[in-house]
């Protein structure tokens, strides 16, 4: 049994609906209490862009720990949560894929909107704005806005530009796994990266790396 600890960016946002998520969910999507981690393993079954014209355009930011420039499929992963200051969780998934090891980092917070934003890559070159919702007990992120940081210039992508990302994580009874969901696609072109699978994952003691 893990110690209580301070309100995550998903209970700020959430607030009283945090209650509808899956008693599972609620337990990752809770607070890491200071000197805890976040520890999973799981599979993804598919993972990046189908699009073969887009993994070149994709190169700059799969340097920078953001999106995968390939396509891939029975992905083995693992992902370690590590609190932060000021409602934030960083993230890094570790994606084990059949020609070496890959890693996606992000930071996720609070904007003043009272929205979440994610900081992806080592950088934090982009900014992801989520709209959260719960449905059936699942947690369901929407994009609203997406904002290129780079140095102190922080460009905001027009809307009708700006790619959409949906977010679902829910969890399974019955095998027992939290299984996500992520999709992000453009306006007349439709799906141009995703990732899909399922995983277990648990609150382990210590800050060093495992």
């Amino acid at each position: 049994m893990r110690p209580a600890g301070g309100s995550s960016p998903y209970e700020a946002v959430l607030g009283e609906r945090m209650q509808e998520l899956h008693p599972r969910l609620r337990a990752y999507f809770a607070a890491i209490p200071p000197g805890w981690h976040g520890w999973g393993s799981g599979v993804f079954d598919t993972a990046g862009t189908p699009r073969r014209w887009l993994r070149p355009v994709l190169r700059a930011l799969h340097r920078q720990g953001i999106l995968l420039a390939g396509w891939q499929r029975d992905v083995p992963f693992t992902v370690r949560n590590e609190p932060g200051e000021r409602h934030t969780v960083r993230a890094v998934r570790c994606f084990h894929l059949h020609d070496g090891e890959w890693a996606m980092v992000d930071v996720i917070g609070l904007n003043g909107r009272g929205r979440l934003i994610d900081r992806l890559g080592h950088a934090g070159l982009v900014e992801a704005e989520f709209a959260a919702d719960v449905a059936g007990g699942a947690l369901r992120l929407h994009s609203t806005r997406v904002t290129l940081c780079i140095g102190r210039l922080r460009l905001r992508v027009p809307r009708f530009l700006a790619p959409t990302v949906l977010l679902t994580e829910r969890w399974d009874d019955a095998e027992e796994r939290q299984v996500i969901a992520l999709t992000m696609t453009a306006p007349l072109l439709g799906t141009l990266y995703e990732y899909g699978g399922s995983f277990r994952y648990e609150v382990r003691q210590g800050e060093g790396q495992p």
